[in-house]
């Protein structure tokens, strides 16, 4: 996923496995913070990227532009990625834009969420949720345990 410095505009490569971590620009060494803010995914690719490789739960929000309900709960969905940034990922998918992947993913009504963690859904729902709600899902992951060096 490519991310922008906010200091020089240089744009940088961050491996989805990264992208709940601080890093630096390639270019001016300035701080990149983790992810505080929904990203908007551009393409199945991306997402199964993400979703594959992320290191941290991915909350998914599947809405569209036209929905009431959709547009009522992005702030809730804004607020749990700022205050969970490090912790979580979360992605935002226009079913509009990729309906092959709601369909994939048994999306049948929107706003549906989906929290994925290494890579396989763990809770799915449908329907307008508070930020708190998001939040407890997301909560409710296990922490995997750090790996233990080779006796």
């Amino acid at each position: 996923m490519i991310r922008t410095c906010e200091g020089c505009g240089a744009s940088n490569r961050v491996p989805a496995a990264r992208l709940a971590e601080a890093g630096r620009c390639g270019r001016c060494k300035a701080a990149l913070p983790p992810l505080a803010a929904p990203v908007d995914v551009p393409d199945v690719t991306t997402f199964d990227e993400i979703i594959a490789g992320a290191a941290v739960p991915v909350l998914v929000d599947f809405w569209a532009t036209w929905c009431p309900p959709c547009r009522m709960v992005a702030p809730e969905v804004k607020r749990v990625a700022a205050e969970l940034a490090g912790r979580v990922v979360v992605l935002k998918v226009d079913t509009e834009l990729l309906p092959q992947l709601a369909m994939s993913h048994r999306v049948q009504g929107i706003p549906h969420f989906i929290v994925f963690h290494r890579g396989r859904p763990v809770r799915t729902q449908s329907g307008a949720v508070s930020h708190a709600e998001l939040r407890r899902w997301i909560e409710a992951v296990p922490v995997a345990a750090p790996a233990q060096p080779p006796a």
